[in-house]
């Protein structure tokens, strides 16, 4: 051996002895200077050595033969320098066969062991426990050989011996199974049911409470409704109450103003009668001188009661309306025998002209009686009319009635007065029309 540095892989471990070593220097994967003739070096293997462990016919505690097979993986433990120093001690110059013989018969002689103290039932159903076992015992003894089980895993159960019993363990196992799958399937289709019973009744629940809800709901918006629309109402009605009262009111204004135009109207007729009197007076002056003066006297004073009449009656006039409504019917009646006093005191008066005068003074009051008629009808808000499917309907029905209304008037003036005026002859009017 020449001498120098030697050196060796990760999976093997130098072991240098001999001179300046009071014990083997270990070197796991790396290098040593030797010294030959004076200094020893070997090597020993590190790798992992994977061993079958098969333990035939094996005697279970309840006397049931068995056989097991274990896969096992085994090393010499390098990083441990007490550890690497016992295996040395051990094996070094074994080949690695012999290394994994060794292993093997140890591991399988503890796996017997601790089949021996389990039932058959234990392993087969509890392979981890059985496994753990192993490793643990194994692993006691192996160390202070210096070799590390990496793992232990049971990899087969057989009953050679007698053909059936694990099967029969499965079997009974299986029908286990499928009786607690039978009962589990049934139990949990007996919970679905309940489970979907109760959501339906929930749901129904929920649907007849939201029934409830919506039907609260409907209700008060049915009251809050009736509620508004009774207030509507009762401001629509108000509104309506108020516009009539209104309109009332202006109706009312309107007419105690038409009433005060009447009465300047009935003040400005007196003024004009007055005058029309002064003017037929010196008319008849200058046209009947022959009359004595005692007619004359008689017609001046007749004119004298006719001009306190007309002044009378619109003080009458007035007084009717500062009382309004009250006193109307009452004035309209003194108004017509007012009228007609004075239509007849200017009959009286003018009897001269007899027919002629009277008919001249009905045609000047003929078209304000034809405005007193139609004066209800332009006061009218609303006039509903219902044709009967013959004649005139709307503004010509309406314009008929007025008019004859008026052509009633020559009848009156006739049962009145006596005087037919329609046969009268224009002619023998004063002033030719």
């Amino acid at each position: 051996m020449t001498w120098g540095f030697v050196t060796c892989g990760p999976n093997e471990a130098l072991v240098v002895s001999g001179c300046c070593y009071a014990k083997p220097l270990l070197v796991p994967g790396g290098r040593a200077f030797v010294w030959p003739t004076i200094q020893c070096v070997q090597r020993i293997s590190l790798n992992t050595m994977t061993l079958q462990v098969d333990s035939p016919t094996v005697y279970t505690s309840q006397g049931v033969p068995i056989s097991v097979t274990g896969i096992a993986q085994v090393k010499i433990q390098g990083q441990n320098e007490e550890m690497l120093l016992a295996a040395c001690e051990q094996f070094l110059g074994k080949s690695e066969s012999e290394i994994q013989h060794i292993a093997l018969v140890t591991l399988e002689g503890h796996q017997r062991a601790i089949m021996g103290s389990m039932t058959v039932e234990e392993i087969y159903k509890d392979r981890k426990k059985f496994s753990k076992q192993v490793f643990e015992v194994a692993s006691s003894d192996l160390v202070n050989m210096g070799i590390t089980v990496v793992s232990y895993t049971l990899k087969d159960i057989r009953d050679e011996e007698l053909k059936g019993y694990l099967k029969s363990l499965g079997m009974a196992r299986t029908a286990e199974v499928k009786r607690d799958a039978r009962i589990g399937e049934a139990e949990a289709r007996r919970d679905a049911q309940i489970k979907e019973a109760i959501a339906e009744e929930e749901r129904m629940a929920s649907r007849f409470l939201n029934d409830i809800e919506i039907a609260k709901a409907r209700r008060d918006f049915e009251l809050k409704k009736a509620a508004y629309d009774v207030e509507v109402q009762t401001k629509k009605a108000e509104a309506e109450l108020a516009y009539e009262l209104q309109a009332a009111k202006m109706k009312q204004r309107i007419k105690e103003e038409q009433m005060e135009i009447l009465v300047v109207e009935r003040k400005q007729e007196i003024t004009v009668q007055d005058q029309e009197m002064q003017r037929k007076e010196k008319e008849l002056i200058a046209q009947v001188r022959q009359p004595a003066e005692a007619e004359k006297f008689r017609l001046e004073k007749l004119a004298e009661a006719n001009r306190a009449r007309v002044v009378m009656e619109a003080e009458a006039e007035a007084e009717a309306v500062r009382i309004r409504g009250e006193a109307e019917a009452f004035s309209m009646q003194a108004k017509a025998k007012a009228e007609a006093e004075q239509m007849k005191k200017k009959a009286d008066a003018f009897r001269e002209y007899r027919q002629a005068a009277i008919v001249d003074m009905l045609l000047d009051a003929l078209p304000k009686m034809a405005a007193e008629v139609a004066a209800p009808l332009s006061q009218a808000k609303k006039i509903t009319m219902v044709s009967s499917g013959n004649g005139d309907v709307g503004a010509s029905k309406l314009t008929g009635e007025v008019l004859q209304i008026v052509t009633k008037v020559p009848e009156m003036v006739k049962v009145i007065t006596g005087v037919d005026i329609m046969k009268v002859n224009p002619q023998h009017f004063p002033d030719g029309h």
